[in-house]
């Protein structure tokens, strides 16, 4: 038995997209790697699980010599069977999803299935980091991703994570020596500005097809994470899965009364 560090590497990409590739071949330096992710390409599923049906592991070799399994179900249902079924809850010693192919930065943690499968081993007290690259091309360029990836993997099994067990990590779209370095940020106030676009099937059903562009909605935050990548940097955001808007329970007190 290794006593070396175990890796759980997973994505929304699928198990063949490039990404998690380049994250595996990031993550294998540093210890023993096991992949679990989905058989199909699952983004925007944010923390969806199975619930009505069966869901399938099946072993691949996509990766020769490390232990992987594409799975039939979401990145969250990937973690949850890795740690459950496949570790027998022997909980690995971190988790990385990715490299996802496409920006995260924002909103997008909430919807990203990426994001929602480090969220998940999060919630498990399993030191997690999402990674995305800023390029949603299938041939995207990861050298700048992987070269960052290895020193953000290295810090965090150098230095503890205790405030918070989850990163949302972001990758500019631009060559290695452009990228001007690291920034911890907070979540931008970003979102998609949603457009469908309505066309007709041949049966003469009409059907929409989602568009839309990102908007900075406080292009003034110099601290959040979309102005970060603007600028050249690789955002970091300490991340959480308690959605309470604490400030508001005061304002909130009457209702304890009604």
């Amino acid at each position: 038995m290794s006593n070396r560090i175990k890796i759980l590497v997973t994505n929304d990409d699928g198990i063949t997209a490039p990404g998690i590739a380049a994250l595996v071949e990031v993550a294998k330096e540093f210890g023993d790697i096991l992949v679990v992710a989905p058989d199909s390409p699952q983004s925007g599923q944010g923390h969806a699980i199975t619930i009505y049906d069966p869901i399938r592991l099946k072993k691949s070799d996509q990766f020769p010599g490390i232990e992987a399994y594409e799975c039939s179900g979401t990145p969250v249902d990937c973690v949850k069977l890795a740690k459950n079924v496949i570790l027998n809850d022997v909980k690995p010693d971190l988790c990385i999803s990715g490299i996802n192919h496409g920006g995260n930065a924002g909103v997008n943690i909430i919807y990203s299935g990426t994001m929602s499968a480090a969220m998940e081993a999060s919630i498990e007290g399993i030191p997690s980091i999402g990674f995305s690259n800023r390029n949603f091309a299938s041939d995207a360029d990861f050298t700048a991703s992987k070269f960052y990836a290895k020193k953000i993997i290295q810090a965090v099994l150098e230095n503890e994570l205790v405030e918070t067990k989850l990163l949302n990590v972001n990758i500019p779209n631009l060559p290695l020596e452009e990228i001007k370095g690291i920034k911890v940020c907070t979540q931008a106030n970003a979102m998609w500005v949603e457009d469908y676009v309505e066309g007709e099937d041949p049966r003469g059903g009409k059907y929409y097809w989602l568009a839309g562009k990102f908007v900075d909605r406080d292009p003034d935050n110099h601290g959040g994470d979309v102005r970060a990548l603007t600028t050249g940097y690789v955002s970091v955001v300490p991340s959480m899965h308690d959605l309470t808007k604490f400030e508001a329970i005061p304002e909130l007190k009457y209702m304890e009364e009604l």
